[in-house]
């Protein structure tokens, strides 16, 4: 289709790092310095294009997160120094780009775009009971910019102090949806609400990073409630217990995070506030007025049966009903920039219990999911609450 990027593409590249948070940024950022190169020379066009702002403005917002993210963990800045001394670029930069939420976001709540919208994903949870072999599922399609379709990566992550992990992510970004070696899975979906100003906090890449360091379920919560974050966000996270939740959030504490439990053993979430109690105030459904459709058609698909394994997961995300805004995304030929197109830039589904990763590098419509073998390196070491339960 006009102006898709995923035509007869390589996979994304693959980085397994290992060594202190230092190392295993700088290790990152040698193995992805080319995609670190065009992220920073798509961004700077996407946040003037969002925002207003050069460069220079962005890197000094930037900065004012340095603090928040330090007193949150500050093996996180290291591996932001890390990454940007591998990729031959400056740190503030590649810390703009773990903020890039909050600076695209908190332009939309601020009516700054003119009807330009963010991001669509649609996400999933299948536990056992839903599923056809008893096993736990969660996935999502990652919809974004399609200059992402040059920027993504597989980064396998080696801890002496927490879990190994894997994670899809654009490069320079500390994570995005992944699994740990503790079986924790995690799905994304981007929301916003009036309260998203762009105020230092933590960022929600960091969060998403903290939650594929903790060991459980609970160790997750305590990560996305343990300082004020700065923009709103939705996390879907699994455990291969069979254990599920769905943590929606706006800017701001512990009092700004409303649960959703799974229902018939089945969590979907897309890009707008649906937990009963929310009491925030939602601008999604105008930032991202596909997303009620495409958790209709989420919802459809699943009741009609047939979607309770990975195969049957893989056919859902690769619908196209209400083209191009479907659940596989893809570019809006009607839009003015390239800037206000998404589309599909790499689907996954998780099996928990197996520590299996099949992915598409693109379109989910067009590009053969792939299984990325990983279960073995995410058997490896296993933390101290792991091997007290295997006792």
């Amino acid at each position: 289709m006009a102006g898709d990027l995923t035509a007869s593409q390589a996979r994304y590249p693959r980085i397994r790092v290992s060594g202190s948070p230092r190392e295993r940024g700088r290790q990152y950022g040698e193995g992805a310095r080319l995609q670190v190169q065009r992220s920073l020379q798509a961004y700077e066009q996407v946040f003037m294009h969002y925002a207003g702002w050069d460069w220079p403005r962005v890197t000094a917002q930037a900065l004012l997160f340095e603090a928040p993210v330090q007193a949150y963990d500050e093996r996180y800045l290291e591996e932001i120094a890390g990454i940007a001394e591998g990729a031959g670029a400056a740190y503030e930069d590649v810390l703009a780009l773990n903020i890039r939420t909050e600076i695209m976001f908190s332009a939309t709540a601020r009516s700054a775009c003119d009807g330009r919208r963010p991001a669509e994903c649609s996400s999933f949870a299948l536990l056992p009971p839903a599923t056809r072999e008893g096993v736990t599922l969660i996935g999502q399609n990652w919809d974004w910019l399609p200059h992402a379709f040059r920027t993504v990566v597989v980064l396998e992550a080696e801890q002496s102090d927490r879990p190994d992990f894997v994670t899809v992510v654009e490069a320079g970004l500390l994570a995005k949806a992944g699994m740990n070696a503790c079986g924790v899975g995690l799905a994304t979906n981007a929301l916003v609400t009036l309260d998203d100003k762009g105020m230092p906090g933590i960022p929600y890449h960091v969060v998403l990073r903290a939650i594929l360091d903790a060991e459980t379920l609970t160790d997750a919560l305590v990560a996305i409630q343990r300082r004020p974050r700065s923009a709103a966000g939705n996390y879907l996270i699994a455990h291969r217990d069979g254990l599920a939740i769905d943590v929606e959030t706006a800017p701001g504490d512990f009092s700004s995070v409303w649960l959703i439990h799974p229902e018939q053993g089945v969590l979907l979430h897309t890009n707008h506030f649906i937990a009963p109690s929310f009491s925030g105030r939602d601008v999604s459904l105008w930032a991202t007025p596909g997303s009620a459709f495409r958790l209709g058609r989420l919802m459809a698909l699943v009741r009609e049966g047939g979607v309770d394994d990975v195969g049957g997961l893989q056919r859902v995300l690769a619908d196209h009903a209400g083209h191009p805004f479907g659940i596989c995304c893809h570019p809006d030929p009607r839009a003015a920039s390239v800037h206000d197109q998404r589309a599909s830039v790499v689907s996954m589904v998780m099996n928990l219990d197996r520590g299996e990763i099949w992915a598409s590098d693109g379109h989910p419509c067009q590009e053969l999911f792939h299984e990325l073998g990983c279960a073995g390196f995410l058997a490896g070491r296993r933390p101290a609450v792991a091997e007290s339960a295997s006792r």
